[in-house]
């Protein structure tokens, strides 16, 4: 896999091998390829607390299993960064993700583009390349269009672009209009709660829905 592990993710788009000639396909891991909310929800269990679903939303979901009491945003976000150290290999893959990447990669050229603390580089890579998709991958922060316009930039084929979160979708709309767009939330219990706006994009609750509408968008 190329990790591309230097570079900052602007000169990681433009360093990042692409074929200009095929359609290039940019995925998340969260929540799209990994069954991310269920593997923090065991990390947090082992630490005291529970997840309650009831809004989309991470450490707003998280209670002190014992008292009840909300998560406070500062241990969240150690438990977050605990969790790409210690926890990080404890996702389970979402069905037929592996499947429908290995068949749409030999149409079209696949890069990996999550957000994730850098320090949980190597157990993301090492993640996806143990569950059959070892793809080239950038570690991202914020928003993801300026990286995707990047990417876009560097083929003529058309593009694609998957995510579980509205902002991102939003942000590749300003930054790359001409990029596709598709939603997919794994978790089931987060889906109802989830924005959308399903008049921009499109949306699939399974790979196999969504490997035939990027056929449909990506190729000729």
């Amino acid at each position: 896999m190329t990790q591309l592990h230097t570079l900052s993710p602007a000169e990681a788009a433009r360093a990042v091998p692409i074929d200009a000639g095929r359609p290039l396909l940019i995925v998340d891991v969260d929540e799209v390829l990994a069954h991310f909310m269920q593997g923090f929800e065991r990390f947090v269990g082992r630490h005291g607390y529970e997840m309650r679903i009831d809004k989309f939303a991470l450490f707003q979901n998280v209670y002190h299993a014992e008292t009840g009491a909300p998560l406070d945003m500062e241990a969240g976000k150690r438990l977050f960064d605990d969790f790409f150290l210690q926890g990080a290999d404890d996702l389970e893959p979402v069905a037929g993700a592996a499947e429908a990447l290995e068949a749409l990669a030999a149409q079209m050229s696949v890069i990996i583009l999550t957000n994730a603390p850098d320090h949980g580089r190597e157990a993301r890579a090492g993640w996806l390349t143990f569950h059959g998709m070892d793809y080239p991958m950038i570690i991202n922060s914020g928003l993801k269009g300026p990286v995707v316009a990047d990417l876009a930039a560097r083929t003529r084929g058309r593009v694609g672009f998957i995510d579980d979160l509205l902002p991102n979708l939003e942000s590749v709309a300003e930054s790359a209009p001409e990029v596709a767009r598709f939603q997919m939330i794994a978790d089931e219990r987060l889906r109802p709660y989830a924005p959308t706006n399903k008049a921009s994009h499109l949306w699939a609750d399974d790979w196999a829905e969504m490997e035939v509408l990027i056929q449909q968008r990506l190729m000729p």
